[in-house]
């Protein structure tokens, strides 16, 4: 605000300004006009990606849609959404299929069966028309320790229904999923709770 102008001003140049920011915005919109399954990853170093994830789970319930889940990794605790989504089994077909993080279970064979296993479930939901999203938790740890091959995982998700979202999540996305999902998120660190000694936390952590 400079010293001559007036509250009216500012509100007239904040309308102009948001004017213009809308016809761009209605331009985008307009283009954007197919419908299609899309693919997601939300991968790096930082908290949220399963949340984010599990976060569509939830959204995609209000929609009426029917959701699948395989957790691939995680299984050493029960966590709080497995809990939760449990509830709703008519809804949420719900899979856990890790043992434990990779540093716990210290046998790769057995992470390897594991990923197998949860695999071929993995492809029975993506094979499944009546499936609207598929979340894929902690893949990309799979797919980074080469659990699983990366290019039969990818032409398997290529193949599914047109109509069906995946959600891939996980640190470490492999540069080929990365290319070929439509949106890509990557979560970073600023500050952790875990690096200021506070333990993981119920319905945060886990």
């Amino acid at each position: 605000m400079t010293q001559d102008e007036t509250p009216e001003d500012i509100e007239a140049r904040h309308k102009a300004k948001m004017q213009k920011h809308k016809a761009a915005v209605d331009q985008r919109i307009a283009k954007a006009d197919t419908d299609t399954g899309v693919l997601l990853v939300m991968t790096g170093p930082g908290k949220g990606k399963s949340s984010s994830g599990f976060g569509m789970v939830a959204r995609a319930l209000g929609h009426g849609m029917r959701v699948g889940v395989v957790q691939f990794i995680k299984g050493a605790i029960a966590t709080g959404e497995e809990r939760f989504y449990r509830r709703f089994p008519e809804e949420v077909a719900y899979h856990v299929t890790g043992e434990g993080f990779t540093w716990e279970t210290q046998n790769r064979a057995r992470d390897v069966e594991r990923a197998e296993a949860g695999w071929e479930i993995a492809r029975g939901l993506l094979r499944d028309p009546e499936v609207g999203l598929v979340l894929l938790d902690e893949l990309n740890i799979v797919l980074s320790h080469d659990y699983l091959d990366t290019a039969t995982v990818l032409a398997d998700i290529a193949a599914r229904p047109t109509h069906q979202h995946v959600v891939v999540t996980g640190r470490g996305a492999p540069q080929a999923l990365i290319e070929m999902a439509h949106t890509v998120s990557e979560v970073k660190v600023v500050k952790h709770a875990f690096k200021q000694g506070i333990r993981a936390q119920p319905g945060l952590e886990f």
